[in-house]
């Protein structure tokens, strides 16, 4: 199976700065690159889904409908470049709700599963790109290949503290598709036993 788990801020747009939340479209910039990492992945026929925390809808910072409005307007720009995204599936609690869906957990990698008909067990064979610990963490946690791009909010120098290590670092969505390419046959246990040795 093809597929790659996405971020959104921070490594499909720019990340829009610690404590701060895309609220309206002026404020949603692809970062260089993204649409062409997206088209090239769905040209290689990948699945692509994007699970992004948003607390900032239950923090009323913004609405649903806002957010329901950029992800619509976003999708529009991806399909338009040539990419295909399969589903969007956000989080719009807070940290302290105690939700499954909400990254590190790996509810929304489940549900994904869920729409395909298909095993969470087939996630070896997947990615998850993300710009956090928390969001290596959930494609760790759900048995991916985990990646780690420098586009966004997190940087090496997090990632000294963090649980765990990504299998790979990228600088940006762009690079990251470059690897996925190079690396979709193999699944996450072989991966991180070649880089062991």
């Amino acid at each position: 199976m093809k597929l790659v788990f996405l971020d959104r801020d921070g490594v499909i747009n720019e990340f829009p700065g610690n404590g701060k939340y895309v609220t309206k479209l002026k404020e949603f910039h692809f970062i260089p690159g993204s649409l062409e990492a997206l088209r090239t992945l769905t040209r290689e026929h990948f699945t692509v889904f994007i699970i992004s925390n948003q607390a900032g809808v239950s923090k009323g910072v913004y609405t649903k409908e806002k957010l329901s409005h950029i992800t619509h307007n976003m999708l529009d720009k991806i399909r338009q470049s040539g990419g295909r995204i399969k589903r969007v599936f956000y989080c719009t609690h807070r940290s302290d709700e105690g939700c499954d869906c909400r990254k590190p957990e790996i509810g929304s990698v489940r549900k994904a599963f869920e729409t395909m008909n298909k095993s969470i067990r087939a996630a070896q064979k997947a990615f998850f790109v993300g710009d956090t610990e928390s969001d290596i963490l959930a494609g760790h946690n759900a048995g991916c290949k985990t990646i780690f791009v420098l586009s966004g909010r997190e940087d090496r120098r997090h990632m000294r503290a963090w649980a765990v290590r990504p299998d790979f670092i990228a600088a940006d969505l762009l690079e990251a598709v470059d690897i996925i390419s190079h690396n979709h046959a193999k699944p996450s246990k072989q991966l991180r036993k070649e880089k062991r040795s």
